[in-house]
């Protein structure tokens, strides 16, 4: 599996990825694909938030890199029905949170009510 980091102004608010693996034409994404876009913190719904507590270092680590190069990798977040959900990337939504940001970037992916409640289980 290749891996790269993909550099863009911070003015850039939406785009979309596609790649292949298999030497395929990547053309146009599929409909449903992920799309990478900036989401209001206040419109992602946080639903496993208190299984667990953060790291406090490793959010302050966070926040200085934010603060300095931005986010680089963004959350995964699932939409159901126009609602998002986020499962992962805890420490960096606490540091966007605790730096006062109001958006964040996520990957996000269209799901299903059973899909949403499998990530509930």
């Amino acid at each position: 599996m290749a891996s790269f980091i993909l550099q863009v102004p911070n003015n850039i608010r939406n785009f979309s990825v596609s790649a292949s693996s298999n030497g395929a034409p990547s053309g146009a994404p599929q409909q449903g694909g992920p799309v990478i876009i900036e989401i209001p913190l206040d419109k992602i719904r946080r639903p496993l938030m208190r299984t667990r507590s953060n790291d406090p270092q490793k959010v302050n680590d966070l926040m200085d890199s934010i603060r300095e190069i931005g986010l680089q990798v963004p959350i995964d977040v699932l939409e159901v029905d126009g609602v998002y959900y986020g499962f992962s990337g805890c420490h960096r939504f606490e540091a966007h949170q605790r730096l006062g940001l109001p958006t964040i970037r996520c990957k996000v992916r269209r799901g299903t009510k059973d899909t949403l409640r499998h990530h509930l289980r």
